[in-house]
Parts: structure tokens; sequence; C-alpha cells
């Protein structure tokens, strides 16, 4: 079959990967070139965003731009691809020429002083939802750090409207990774509550509900802007980093979002907050040198001697953390439009795989550095998570001209890696054969823009090797997106 070419042909004022997409699909089936697994069957649904202007203007940061919820769907060896804007307050606002972004983006003037006067202090929180997904009381919903929330068709991609839970715990803003754990069947995140005293609320929601249960409620030193958490069997665990929000900044209706509030505090030093998940105890809370973590990988209490593999994990050894760690906050910033459009990505440290173990007995933490690489957007299989793991898969962002995808063997300390020259793989997701023999039987699905080609492309590799076993030519270049799950059941 010949391979497609793509639909529109984007314009070159832009980087890579930062170019507006106005087409919307549904069902189409793109060409393959390879085999599709006939066991892989299930929906990957990705977020990010898809438009960055509004008329001649053009969103200062990566994060405002307009959110596109993306679909690939698997059956029978066979591949489908959807893509839609969510139909928000946000896009309406786009569509009418005024531009909401919030992050990063100037939104100063009589709308957003008017926005701070109505709300008594912060201005109203965007619906731009594009971040990540998360399945609620069956709902599927797209996620931001705005304490605002979205349903959407899993099927069509239409939007529903605003998802609201049903209770009322503070947040002024919010996880946008909710930790989906399969063993206590409950979804676990976190919120950030400003004022005098700044706390962070860590809650649970049972399957089959949209009620928060409060696990605890923790002083926030700060408070720091925090993007992901981990649970173990019997923890969640939080990282607060010296990139601190400022809330005096959030009250003033001249700033250009939330950027104008983050400052990295020299002064102080990363805490993990470790939080028992039943009783609500804060176990341990152990600091060690500033460092900044946007993405966790997973956790798990080790209770073995030496750190060895045990059969069940039990709530009195080591918390085992691993996740990707930054030398400072400047990740933040060099995701700006003004660095991303240049002629290529910003010049700041890449991230590494770490491993933090707490011993809760002495509130002491030791930190070590499991894969010397650039890595970043790091996952394990969702059968993994809360309990050990063995692997975890994540870019690999460390060579110039391409992203590539790292798998890291968290026992050994090796690697396997895949690249290839112009090819820019996205946040990998990682799936396990249904009758799985071993840890990294399955296949990984990943998403990656071939900028000589001006095309996306869903790569599908067999988990163990990184050998490509299947490629899908999407009909246009995807922006760079965030987040995706993978729903075996949808």
């Amino acid at each position: 079959m010949p391979l497609a070419t793509p639909d529109t042909v984007v314009s070159d004022a832009y980087g890579p990967g930062f170019r507006s997409l106005s087409s919307e699909v549904h069902n189409r089936r793109p060409p393959v070139e390879g085999t599709i697994p006939d066991w892989l069957s299930g929906t990957l649904i990705r977020n990010g965003p898809g438009r960055f202007e509004v008329g001649d203007t053009r969103v200062n940061h990566w994060f405002d731009g307009l959110a596109m919820v993306r679909r690939y769907d698997f059956a029978d060896g066979e591949f489908r691809y959807s893509n839609r804007f969510l139909r928000t307050g946000a896009y309406a606002d786009a569509m009418d020429g005024r531009l909401t972004g919030q992050f990063g983006t100037d939104t100063r003037g009589w709308r957003r002083l008017l926005d701070t006067v109505r709300s008594l202090g912060l201005p109203e929180p965007t619906d731009n939802t594009n971040v990540h997904v998360v399945r609620i009381d069956g709902e599927y919903v797209a996620l931001t750090e705005a304490p605002r929330r979205v349903a959407f068709d899993p099927e069509t991609l239409e939007t529903r409207g605003e998802f609201a839970f049903e209770d009322d715990l503070p947040e002024h803003s919010t996880a946008a990774h909710l930790v989906d754990d399969p063993a206590r069947e409950e979804v676990v995140g976190f919120s950030t509550q400003f004022g005098r005293t700044p706390q962070y609320h860590l809650y649970r929601v049972p399957r089959g509900s949209r009620h928060r249960e409060r696990i605890a409620s923790v002083e926030a030193n700060g408070p720091a802007y925090i993007h992901d958490c981990s649970v173990t069997t019997d923890h969640v665990i939080v990282v607060e980093t010296p990139l601190v929000l400022s809330v005096l900044q959030a009250l003033n209706p001249f700033s250009e979002g939330a950027m104008d509030m983050l400052q990295w505090d020299t002064d102080r030093e990363t805490r993990i907050l470790v939080v028992d998940r039943d009783t609500g105890e804060l176990v341990a809370d152990p600091t060690l040198d500033p460092a900044f973590c946007f993405h966790h990988v997973n956790a798990f209490v080790d209770d073995s001697e030496g750190g060895g593999p045990r059969d069940r994990p039990t709530a009195s050894g080591d918390v085992v953390l691993d996740l990707v760690e930054f030398p400072d906050g400047s990740i933040v910033d060099a995701m700006s439009m003004a660095e991303l459009d240049g002629d290529g990505f910003p010049a700041v440290p890449d991230a590494r795989l770490v491993r933090y173990r707490v011993d809760p007995a002495t509130n002491a933490v030791d930190r070590s550095v499991l894969y010397p690489g650039g890595m970043e957007l790091p996952r394990v299989t969702r059968e993994a998570i809360g309990g050990r793991h063995r692997y975890a898969y994540g870019q690999a962002t460390d060579r110039d001209g391409a992203n590539g995808l790292v798998k890291v063997d968290c026992e050994t300390g090796t690697a396997r890696e895949w690249w290839e020259q112009s090819v820019y793989v996205e946040e990998p997701v990682p799936v396990r054969h249904p009758d799985a023999d071993s840890a990294d039987d399955g296949v990984v699905l990943a998403t990656a823009l071939d900028v000589d080609r001006g095309q996306t492309l869903l790569l599908v590799f067999d988990a163990a090797t990184l050998a490509v076993q299947a490629r899908a030519f999407l009909p246009h270049a995807e922006p760079f997106g965030f987040h995706g799950r993978y729903f075996a059941d949808l």
C-alpha cells in the first residue's frame, strides 16, 4: 500500500510540533506499514494543544494552546484515528477572536480585571483542559491544572460539557495527573489551596463515584507548583520543589498568567511528602537538595533486605519513588513559544531518571540515578502502578534533531533505546499482553512527528526489544501533545 501524504501542508513559520492544526477527522483508517498485533484491542486517547493562534495573536506558552483530544483505536489488527477540539468556553472565545490563555499568555486588561473582581480575588480559571484524560464514574474527562474539567464522548470525541465533582473540596489549582490505581479501584489526586496557610488536599475517588474523599490535608511550603503524584499500595506521595507559587501575584489582575506566579526559591529544599492512604498520617517528609520534577514514574514499598525483589509490598519498609528530575525550574520558562519557535529545542538541562528511597523510620531519603541519559514523559504499565515495577519507558531527549524512545531496566540499570533522525517521539504508553508471561510482554504505543514528512505517525513497538512492529501514517501533523491513557474496555 502506498504511504499517505498529509492532508494539509504546515507552515514553516513556527517550530516543528508547534504549528496549529485546523483539520478534524473521524474514524479515519490511515495506511499502516507493518502489522498491528491481533490481541491489541482497545483505545488510546491523548490530549494536548491543537491551535496556538487567535487571529494574528499567538499564545505565549505551549501550555496555552487550545485543547484537542485524539483517539487511536485498535481492533483485530486494524487501526482507526479521530481528532477533535474540545468545544469549551476558551474555544468559543478563540472563534470570536478573543484570546483567553492563562498559563503564560498575556490576559491583562479589563476582562481579566472584571473576572478578578467578580471572584473576589482569583480570576476565573480556564476551561481549556488540554493536559490529560481520565475516566471517572463512567465519564471520560479532560484535565488541566486549573480546577475545571470537561467531559467528552470517547467514541465521537464530542464535548459533553463541564464535569463537576459532587463535593466541596477546596482547590485553587489541581493535579492534571490523576493516578488510576487498578488494585484499589480508585483514582488518586490532589488540589492546592492558597491562603494564609496554604494546603495540599490529597483525595481518592472510588470507582463508580464522583465524590472526592479527602485522604489528608498537608500544610504547604510555598505552596509549590506540583504537576504529578504517585501511590504505593499504602501511600500517596507528593514532591514539593522550590518552584513556588506567589499567592499575592495570583491576585494581581495585571499578571500574564500562572507563569508570573512562579519563582525558583534558592533557599528552599525539595520535600518528599509521604502520606498513609488509609489514616491520612504524614509518615515521612524528608528533604534533599533543590531539584524540580514534572512527572513521576511509579512508587512502591520495599521491605526486602538489600532492596531486592519481593512478592508482596507491605507498609513496613522503604518507600521507593522513581521520577524524572530537572536540576531547577528553568524548563517551565523554556517551554514558552518564544523559545520553542526557534531553530531547535531550548538549551536547558535534560531530566534524569532518579530513584528516591525514603525510610519512614528515620525520615531520611537517598537519591540515586537510574539512567544518566535525558528522559521525560515516563510511563509504566497500568498493572504495575503502586507495586514494584521493573521497566520504565520514556521519551529519550538528549540527541539533536530527534527524540527517541528509551526503556530502562530499573533493577539492572541497563537501558535500550530507539531513534530515527528527524523523528520526534512523544509520550510512550506501554500496554501489557493480556496473557503476558513477563513484565515486558506487550507493546508500546507512541505518536511521533516525522519532521521531514510533515506528518505524525502512530508507532507500535515491541515492548521487549523496541523493534517497530507497525507504523500508521496519520492524515496530518499533530502539534506536540502531552498525555494520554489506554482504555482496554472502552
